[in-house]
């Protein structure tokens, strides 16, 4: 992995991507201290085949119905209401 300063790396960029496509890492450094990597661009080993996963995966018929006000209110982060005293001792007699 070689380093290079900003002023080397604009005047050589062409050199430099050659250099990369061949598999090299360049540290382009600004007064000695690195601030960027040059590296070649991952590329998936296969590309992706459309309809791969059809018939495997099933989604509702109401996926994009709108959501009750009190699970909205919960995503948008807003504290659910608070319940009535004997409606909570019944849930935790239940218990």
């Amino acid at each position: 992995m070689d380093t290079v300063n900003i002023h080397e790396a604009k005047t050589q960029l062409s050199r430099l991507i050659e250099r990369v496509c061949a598999g090299e890492e360049i540290i382009i450094a600004r007064g000695g201290k690195p601030v960027a990597r040059l590296a070649p661009l991952l590329r998936s080993a296969k590309p992706r085949t459309p309809g791969l996963l059809k018939g495997k995966i099933w989604v509702a018929k109401d996926f994009n119905a709108p959501l009750p006000d009190d699970l909205l209110d919960l995503f948008e982060g807003k504290s659910p209401p608070e319940e009535p005293r004997a409606a909570r001792k019944a849930k935790t007699r239940k218990r």
